[in-house]
């Protein structure tokens, strides 16, 4: 499972850039004033390889089987 955490998320898009798999997109969140957040929207496809948790700035991913 893959867990984005919006509080630090600063809608960079490594994790965009770096998946393999293109897990996530950049959505923009209303209740976050209309900012851009990671949200993985194709979770099925994660092959754990850690891209994301590695290149992410802010820690903001966590990935769990």
């Amino acid at each position: 499972m893959v867990t984005v955490d919006l509080d630090k998320c600063q809608g960079c898009g490594t994790c965009v850039d770096v998946c393999p798999m293109s897990v996530y997109e950049l959505i923009e969140m209303p209740e976050y004033g209309g900012d851009k957040k990671a949200k993985p929207t194709r979770m099925e496809d994660c092959i754990m390889c850690l891209s994301c948790v590695n290149s992410c700035p802010n820690q903001a991913i966590t990935v769990e089987e």
